[in-house]
């Protein structure tokens, strides 16, 4: 089923659009959720609460593609359930790893009040990824999309493990680059 027909079914209530969702795209989510959480069970319940909240979603937003919109989700709740993990002392995953070697790169938004150069930023650094070549665009969105290790980015890639840190290195340096040009960093 293509994800028109899946909206549709979202917008008219129909219960046949979890499932269909579910279908398509619970391996995606898990990928997702896994990368975050290290943990099967966190995983699951994280993948099961995206198909809520894009069923309450769904009304008032029709997404022309559908898999940014449930990954976004996923990886939102999946962040969510990091942190309050990490407060409760569980777990350590790749997120702050992850995290500290964007900060030098990507501008911290202070408030609510920013959201619009929020949107700026994201178009941005989409933009910045299509620059990209294709293996180094993957291995940028590995690391920082899906938060996976860089010893399984290696593997994926065939890469050496200095490789995959270099190419890492080195697209952050391009990425702060293009945001200064951007006016996103002064």
């Amino acid at each position: 089923m293509n994800d028109a027909d899946i909206v549709d079914l979202y917008w008219r209530r129909s219960d046949e659009a979890v499932i269909e969702t579910q279908k398509k795209y619970g391996g995606y989510c898990y990928t997702i959720a896994f990368g975050f959480l290290r943990n099967v069970q966190d995983a699951e319940e994280c993948v099961n609460d995206t198909w809520l909240k894009a069923w309450n979603a769904m009304p008032q937003n029709r997404p022309a593609r559908l898999a940014p919109f449930i990954g976004k989700i996923t990886r939102s709740l999946a962040f969510d359930r990091f942190r309050a993990g990490r407060a409760r002392k569980r777990g350590e995953g790749e997120l702050p790893l992850v995290l500290d070697e964007l900060k030098e790169c990507i501008p911290c938004v202070p408030s609510a009040a920013q959201i619009v150069e929020e949107v700026e930023l994201e178009r941005a650094v989409n933009e910045f990824l299509h620059t990209l070549p294709a293996r180094d665009c993957n291995v940028f969105l590995r690391r920082y999309w899906y938060a996976e290790p860089l010893t399984d980015i290696a593997k994926r890639y065939g890469l050496k493990l200095n490789t995959v840190k270099t190419v890492l290195f080195r697209t952050r340096g391009k990425l702060k680059s293009f945001l200064e040009t951007e006016g996103f960093i002064t």
